[in-house]
């Protein structure tokens, strides 16, 4: 697991050197063990190194062909490495290393770009191609590895983390307001966009070429979700998730170090830690008890007979890590598990350097409650839009809300399974009105996928936004917070090709959501985590908002110019009072607020920097 840099741009070496040492620099948490650089007239390439397969000095990076005319930086872990190493070894490719690296450079000389459909893994990487003149830049099929970039009229950068970008002369640090309604709605920033302006996320799946001579770039995808309903019957189904599980958790633990697990009391992380018995996991809690897991977790690392090791989070510690967060995330989330991993992250960083994390599951098998229909969606679409039609001329409270909401069609309501402002509500609160709306970002998604069923939908949904852009940007950004790589078994490319072919009824059934892997899952877990509901990290920032402290942290920070210069600063008020007072419970919305300008006084409050 390491963090990449790289620039392209006209100037002198000596510039272009010092500039990838400082962007590197940036992200050193990403690679404290040896940092890696290539410069020439056109180009430099920059990469920190965590060392976890190939621990010796010859796993630094960058990594040659034989002849050294193509080199590549990278960022991940490729799980079928060694079987690529035969291949290409027959093929008569010499190899000076034994890293996971070396394969993607002589894959590349023998597939081109075909590689990437060969590779099982997570990867972010840029391969350059000295005799083409060309970067060659790609990311994993699902985004668990991410990967940015940036160009004006003299720079194009890319690098792991945008906070690496600062450093450079000719980046222009500006906030791409347009994106915070998204952002308010999704719970996250969703898409390619990002909230600096000109800064944008490879897509997953995704791979970029850019010309070094003329900076000119040409993206393609080159992986496309496919679903479809086997005839294999549910026993056949079970035993063909249980191998494919097995299989993915016995890759993600290859490793030259110890490999450990976060545990929460679910299904998700249960399972990877049943099959994967680690001598080590970890959990974190809360003195709130409804909000801990700890009890739960060490009910099954007892059963089993390995080491747990949990701490509790307090509201002070809470409070004092939220700056460090939004700086290691580079971007806001309304989610607040993100704080939790990061504690979580801390703990797990004392003893180890890789983690088993439980991203993917519920995407890929239908975990979330909101995927198990509720009767009155069944109702036909023109009798919830006639009654959507009454309630819009009543008070609006949580009933009228979600009956206005189930009147509209899935195309028109769903963003993700976590969404939180909606049209009318955004009004209410922004002070400008020329923000992206939900169908310029998820509009061809659901073209794409016009023809498959609701839940096939909000599946492509969330595998394409939720995931990559929240879950799983959480994960990597607080493990690498604290240098530990974090591995999640799930999130696999044979497990989706699995996954992808389950009907509904093996997804969600009888009210179980997840059913067909709960019941895979039943084999190897020796407790009832199986059975358990779909919990999340639990946080109690429910509670936490109406302690006086916690209020005034946030009263304060919705005074500050930013949050009247984007925001009606009376009506933010309110809903935070309203929640203090019991009035109406608004701490999702609260918090989203929240964060939104805690992230921007950290990148951009300190500097003044332009909102044009």
């Amino acid at each position: 697991m390491c963090g990449i840099n790289g620039i392209v741009s006209k100037g002198k070496r000596e510039d272009k050197e010092r500039m990838i040492h400082l962007m590197n620099e940036k992200i050193l948490h990403r690679g404290p063990n040896a940092e890696g650089i290539y410069v020439d007239d056109k180009v430099a390439l920059g990469q920190r190194r965590l060392s976890i397969i190939d621990l010796s000095d010859n796993g630094n990076q960058p990594i040659y062909n034989e002849d050294k005319s193509i080199l590549i930086v990278f960022n991940g872990e490729i799980y079928n490495y060694q079987d690529l190493r035969k291949d290409l070894e027959s093929q008569g490719h010499q190899f000076g290393t034994n890293t996971d690296t070396e394969v993607l450079v002589h894959g590349y000389e023998e597939w081109g770009y075909d590689m990437l459909h060969k590779l099982r893994g997570m990867f972010a990487f840029a391969i350059y191609d000295t005799r083409k003149q060309q970067l060659f830049m790609a990311r994993d099929h699902f985004g668990i590895k991410p990967f940015y970039y940036y160009q004006n009229e003299k720079v194009f950068l890319f690098g792991s983390e945008i906070k690496s970008f600062l450093v450079h002369p000719d980046f222009q640090k500006k906030l791409n307001k347009e994106m915070l309604g998204a952002y308010l709605t999704f719970s996250f920033t969703p898409g390619k966009r990002t909230f600096f302006r000109d800064v944008y996320k490879l897509e997953p799946g995704h791979y970029m070429i850019v010309d070094v001579n003329s900076r000119s770039m040409e993206d393609k995808q080159y992986f496309y979700m496919k679903f479809s309903d086997t005839n294999r019957s549910y026993e056949e189904v079970i035993n063909d998730i249980s191998k494919a599980m097995h299989d993915s958790v016995e890759h993600h633990l290859i490793s030259d170090v110890e490999v450990g697990s976060f545990l929460s009391s679910g299904i998700d992380s249960s399972y990877l830690v049943s099959m994967a018995r680690p001598d080590k996991t970890y959990t974190v809690g809360y003195d709130i008890h409804k909000y801990s897991e700890i009890d739960l977790a060490r009910d099954l690392t007892d059963r089993l007979g390995i080491t747990n090791t949990s701490s509790k989070i307090s509201k002070e510690e809470y409070m004092n890590a939220i700056d460090d967060v939004f700086y290691h995330m580079d971007e806001p989330t309304t989610d607040a598990c993100s704080i939790a991993v990061y504690f979580l992250s801390k703990l797990a960083s004392q003893d180890v350097k890789v983690v088993l994390s439980g991203e993917g599951a519920d995407e890929f098998f239908g975990g979330y409650n909101s995927y198990d229909d509720h009767p009155y969606t069944k109702l036909p679409l023109w009798i919830r839009k006639s009654v959507a039609s009454v309630c819009k001329l009543l008070p609006k409270n949580k009933y009228t809300r979600y009956l206005i909401r189930r009147g509209k069609s899935l195309e028109d309501s769903y963003v993700s399974i976590n969404r939180n402002f909606y049209d009318d509500e955004l009004d209410d609160i922004l002070n400008f009105r020329d923000y992206l709306k939900n169908k310029d970002i998820v509009g061809d998604t659901y073209l794409e996928y016009q023809n498959e069923n609701e839940l096939n939908k909000k599946l492509a949904i969330d595998i394409k936004y939720w995931l990559p852009d929240n879950v799983l940007n959480i994960v990597d950004k607080m493990t690498m917070a604290f240098s530990i790589e974090s591995r999640v078994p799930f999130t696999d490319i044979e497990v989706f090709k699995v996954s992808s072919t389950l009907p509904k009824k093996y997804k969600v059934r009888d009210n179980v959501t997840k059913a067909a892997l709960r019941d895979a899952a039943k084999r190897d877990i020796p407790n009832e985590s199986y059975k358990k509901k779909k919990l999340g990290f639990p946080v109690p920032i429910r509670e936490w908002i109406k302690e006086e402290d916690f209020y005034q942290e946030i009263k304060n920070t919705f005074l500050m110019d930013i949050a009247s210069e984007l925001f009606q600063q009376d009506n933010i008020i309110k809903l935070l009072d309203d929640h203090k007072n019991g009035v109406r419970d608004n701490y999702r919305k609260i918090w989203a607020i929240y964060s939104f300008l805690k992230w921007y006084h950290v990148f951009f409050e300190e500097e003044n920097a332009s909102l044009d």
